[in-house]
């Protein structure tokens, strides 16, 4: 490798693209083209990153399988940059055994990440844990140190486990001090932020307040009955009852832990429930039905009795029954979190991400296009949907995971 080469990639292993580009801008040989590739990307122009990568893997010739493993790895961390999360992770997988079979273990470790991190963005957090767990940071680099940092962050985050997160953060801004590459340290700086602001909203006695994700924390172990409206469950700490797929049960549920201590009258709860405005006996024969329901499903954590005018929850081992709401709630939240992260994203993408169809994303995505919350831009499978996030406030709990059971 001649000392251009070598210069370039220690500029871009140090965080500086303009330095790398300088010494090899003009080149067009398998090496150059990679290490332009690579620097685009870092500069943030990902169409061209991704062509000049796949112009260098064709280039190197057979025999340079770890340079050609390596173009694969610098390809998905642009795909996962870009939020191309449908890019095939068998050849990310081949290219890590190949790295790993010559060697090349920061390497490796590098893809072993990329493969965490797309887990964790969609919510897959189980395996992301046993991925992660495989991994041993403390050979590695700076820089690989505080990415190993930050997925330890995200996935405690995540479990809303903020001890546990505040303390890799803590490593991750130490590691990415000694990598000495500021767009790592903004990276931390932006993590610090999920534990710093709103992260729901507690709907309690007919109060509400924000609550930050180490008092959700507290909520959760507490002795309180928690009617969750971002998870769509009703739980204690120890019992979690999902109401997910059984959306009328559910509204019935929130509206009777908004109304706690107090009943929720029938013209409320069959508004609330079936979208009437107008009753009927026929409404308040369904109401029946859908009470009984919820009664079955609750039996563990509450009893649901009728009144005078209308339904009461009683907890039966909680002192008292709130409801977890979003900070902000729209119709089509769950789109707005992904997209909240500053990112642009393909429908598809948010499709798998959210566990969708892609024709009901884009219909959401439509809906917020309408309402000026989000715009698009790019035509076909290039077309890409982006909004500003929005501040002061936290997604991490609009992200799919599921609830931790103390």
């Amino acid at each position: 490798m001649d000392s251009l080469i070598t210069a370039a990639a220690r500029a871009l292993a140090a965080g500086d693209p303009i330095g790398a580009l300088k010494r090899v801008a003009l080149r067009d040989d398998a090496p150059a083209l990679a290490l332009r590739g690579i620097a685009m990307a870092q500069l943030g122009d990902l169409v061209r990153a991704k062509a000049l990568l796949r112009s260098a893997a064709r280039a190197f010739s057979p025999r340079e399988a770890v340079a050609r493993a390596r173009c694969v790895v610098a390809e998905a961390e642009i795909a996962l940059v870009s939020r191309d999360l449908s890019w095939p992770a068998k050849a990310l997988d081949a290219a890590r055994e190949t790295l790993e079979a010559h060697g090349d273990r920061v390497n490796a470790a590098h893809a072993r990440y990329l493969e965490v991190r797309r887990l964790l963005l969609i919510g897959r957090l189980d395996e992301a844990e046993t991925a992660l767990a495989e991994l041993d940071s403390a050979a590695l680099p700076p820089a690989l140190r505080t990415t190993h940092e930050l997925v330890v962050a995200g996935v405690a985050v995540r479990r809303v486990r903020t001890k546990e997160a505040r303390a890799a953060l803590v490593r991750a801004e130490r590691a990415a001090r000694d990598a000495r590459i500021p767009a790592l340290t903004a990276e931390v700086e932006t993590a610090f932020l999920v534990l710093n602001t709103p992260a729901a909203r507690l709907i309690s006695n007919a109060d509400e307040r924000l609550l930050l994700l180490e008092e959700v924390e507290a909520l959760l172990a507490s002795k309180t009955l928690i009617v969750d409206a971002i998870r769509h469950v009703v739980r204690d700490a120890r019992t979690v009852v999902s109401l997910a797929g059984r959306p009328v049960l559910f509204a019935l549920a929130r509206a009777l832990g908004e109304a706690w201590p107090g009943d929720a009258p029938r013209d409320t709860l069959i508004a609330r429930a079936f979208g009437s405005q107008f009753t009927d006996e026929s409404h308040r024969a369904r109401l029946r039905v859908e009470v009984g329901r919820l009664r079955r499903k609750l039996r563990p954590l509450a009893d649901v009795s009728a009144t005078k005018r209308g339904f009461t929850l009683t907890p039966r081992g909680a002192r008292e029954v709130v409801v977890l709401a979003r900070p902000m709630e729209d119709e089509h939240a769950s789109v707005l979190a992904f997209l909240g992260d500053g990112e642009s994203w393909s429908s598809s993408a948010l499709a798998l991400a959210l566990g969708a169809s892609q024709r009901t994303v884009q219909r959401a995505l439509d809906s917020l296009a309408a309402a000026g919350k989000v715009q698009a831009y790019g035509r076909g499978r290039a077309r890409r949907w982006t909004t500003p996030p929005v501040p002061g406030f936290t997604t991490t709990l609009l992200l799919p995971a599921p609830l931790p059971i103390d």
